[in-house]
């Protein structure tokens, strides 16, 4: 067991009920809401119908996994490592992850830009608190969830990213989704060479398959260059274990 977390905003068993709360809120957030089927495409100055990069509907069913696992960890958390000070690093910043997920489609409903902005800070948060995490020799309490979180907000932060810039500029569709496929490739990759996680890649290659999937009878280039990611994603994650 670790030595007692300092106390740097807060006792860690409040830190720890934070994150609980944030955890169920999270989830709630989801379930009480409509679903998330994409911006309005009349939020932008050029509509954005249909955007090559945007996963097919149903690789968005792992959110119910990664909900599950989050709830798991702050549970667990709470109970089993309230004041263990690797396990309160990951706290503040996993808390700001999940208390912006709580109201993350409705901010999306109104403001697609705000909506960009928080989904990034999301992600941040994230990899702040999976790379926290990592001190820790939990792997399903702790690196699972974390990792798989990180994973898809990597490629949900590009799709959104990739929206919010065509649908306010004159770029087309298909070209600002082979700019958001280089970017969600890029940064993963970099992530998996500071943090050789599988759960990650697991997470980022469901959303590329989901893209696949997405444009099966589209561009046989973009579905090519797509499965050509995921492979070097595979590749990435194999190399990371074979030299962890």
């Amino acid at each position: 067991m670790s030595d007692p977390a300092p106390s740097d905003g807060g006792t860690p068993q409040m830190k720890a009920i934070a994150v609980v709360c944030g955890a169920l809120a999270f989830a709630a957030g989801s379930a009480m809401s409509s679903g998330f089927g994409g911006f309005d495409p009349a939020a932008f100055p050029y509509p954005v119908e249909d955007l090559p990069l945007t996963p097919a509907g149903y690789a968005f069913s792992i959110w119910g996994v990664i909900f599950i696992t989050l709830i798991l960890n702050a549970f667990y958390g709470l109970i089993k490592r309230d004041t263990d000070a690797e396990w309160d690093a990951t706290r503040w910043p996993l808390f700001v992850t999940q208390a912006i997920g709580a109201a993350w489609i409705g901010i999306a409903q109104v403001s697609p830009v705000m909506a960009t902005i928080t989904i990034w800070i999301m992600l941040g948060g994230a990899l702040l608190a999976l790379r926290a995490g990592l001190k820790t020799a939990e792997t399903w309490w702790m690196h699972l969830p974390l990792a798989l979180l990180a994973g898809w907000l990597t490629a949900a932060s590009w799709v959104a990213l990739t929206t919010s810039v065509v649908g306010f500029t004159a770029l087309t569709p298909a070209v600002g989704s082979w700019i958001g496929l280089a970017g969600a490739l890029l940064t993963a990759m970099a992530v998996l060479r500071v943090m050789p996680q599988p759960a990650y890649a697991i997470a980022a290659i469901w959303a590329l398959v989901g893209v696949i999937v997405a444009n099966l009878g589209g561009s046989t280039a973009f579905v090519a260059a797509t499965g050509a990611g995921v492979a070097l994603l595979v590749w990435e994650a194999l190399r990371g274990i074979r030299t962890a």
